[in-house]
């Protein structure tokens, strides 16, 4: 953490001794390319020497080659000749070395010699000459070379690491948020836009006791240490800490008292969860996207403008998304019901979103036409088409006939379903 030592600074003095022998401080860097020199001039000089040792034997096996090619000449000359080295020189155009080799092998081995072995040789050896000069040739081959050593050096001899390196967020200082201790909590909005919390999930938000006049609007159940997020009726979001919230045990306070809600602006709903939980946000238009609700924090008591409504349209309830796999349910107040995957709209921290089901703009202005609900349906869920006192539920094989691509009309529902009210989504 950033308050401890853990990421304090230490200085080191990297006093090093360079390839030109003299001190110098050198930072990591440096040090580096220091090395990296180094070791590409051992290589070189490494590749020079066999290349020598090549040449030398290549030179060797020429005249060892004249040799066997002429044995009986040869054998004869070392035999009746005072001084056979010279005459060996002035036969055969050897060169000194040639000679010297040839007198020091064994005439019996020398007979032995075959012209397919000395020719395999020679053939080797020219390759691995042509391979050394064309290394030599070339620093980029040289530093691959390298690269390649390297590698099967630390393949062979090294080991895993024992402190593993880990990418982590950047240290922050404890809040006053770190500190708390996370209890279940169920945040209540009455239509009045009074707020309070009660303790635990299990409460029924709608038998508390509001005032007169004022009824339950929305819950959200979260925990003490998250944020709770108020959704206004112009798409703006507005953040307060959850364990800043009055208890349940009173009627609680209105929201306004803390938050500078914008003219002419009504609370719609309430919304609580991890940072990065994903959810719905959407319009009546037949417009939404992906957020998480991270993406909605601000300090500003004025909120954050995240739903960008289009002309004539309403924001709907958000949707909490638990599944990447899930999908859209979106119905109109004609009883149209459209259904695809969820994953076909994009993530995105604010804005208008994409096309969910289309609906003509001149009907929407008119208030003739717009969607009722959103739901968000995960492998196995039922959705509940709620009609008045009349219900329909509809699992995944009923859904199929309303599949289509996202942004079309979307289907029917069956007569006496055809005004909808809500949409449920029912787990399995």
């Amino acid at each position: 953490m950033r308050s401890t030592d853990l990421e304090r600074s230490y200085r080191i003095n990297m006093n090093i001794i360079g390839i030109d022998g003299r001190p110098s401080v050198m930072n990591l860097r440096q040090i580096l390319k220091e090395w990296l020199s180094f070791r590409i001039d051992v290589t070189r000089r490494r590749l020079d020497y066999r290349l020598q040792k090549v040449d030398k034997r290549l030179h060797l096996l020429d005249g060892l080659l004249i040799a066997f090619l002429n044995i009986d000449e040869v054998i004869h000359i070392i035999r009746t000749e005072d001084e056979p080295k010279p005459a060996l020189i002035a036969r055969f155009g050897l060169s000194d070395t040639q000679a010297e080799y040839i007198l020091d092998t064994k005439l019996r081995q020398l007979a032995r010699l075959e012209e397919f072995k000395i020719r395999s040789e020679q053939d080797e050896l020219a390759k691995e000459k042509a391979e050394l000069e064309l290394l030599l040739g070339s620093d980029a081959r040289l530093k691959t070379l390298v690269k390649k050593e390297l590698k099967a050096t630390a393949e062979e001899y090294g080991d895993d690491r024992r402190s593993p390196l880990k990418e982590r967020g950047e240290a922050q200082a404890f809040n006053e948020k770190d500190l708390l201790t996370a209890e279940p909590i169920t945040a209540v909005l009455s239509d009045k836009g009074w707020l309070r919390a009660a303790k635990g999930h299990e409460i029924d938000p709608t038998t508390l006791n509001y005032k007169s006049g004022d009824k339950f609007l929305s819950a959200a159940r979260g925990r003490s240490n998250q944020n709770l997020f108020l959704q206004d009726s112009g798409g703006r979001f507005y953040a307060l800490a959850g364990h800043t919230l009055p208890s349940a045990r009173g009627q609680g306070e209105p929201a306004t008292g803390r938050l500078n809600i914008t003219s002419g602006a009504l609370f719609t709903d309430v919304l609580m969860g991890a940072d990065d939980q994903k959810v719905l946000l959407g319009t009546d238009a037949g417009y939404g996207f992906v957020g998480k609700i991270g993406d909605l924090f601000t300090k500003n008591k004025a909120g954050k403008a995240v739903v960008s409504i289009p002309k004539g349209g309403r924001i709907l309830s958000p949707k909490m998304v638990s599944d990447t796999n899930a999908l859209i349910a979106a119905v109109s107040n004609e009883g149209r019901l459209l259904v695809f995957p969820i994953s076909e709209l994009p993530e995105l921290a604010r804005g208008k979103g994409n096309k969910i089901i289309n609906i003509p703009g001149s009907r929407l202005q008119a208030r003739e036409e717009f969607v009722i609900d959103y739901g968000v349906i995960s492998e196995g869920d039922s959705l509940v088409v709620h009609s008045g006192k009349r219900y329909l539920v509809m699992k995944a094989k009923d859904l199929e006939h309303y599949r289509g691509e996202r942004g079309r009309r979307g289907h029917k529902l069956p007569r006496g379903f055809q005004k909808v009210d809500k949409l449920e989504v029912e787990g399995s």
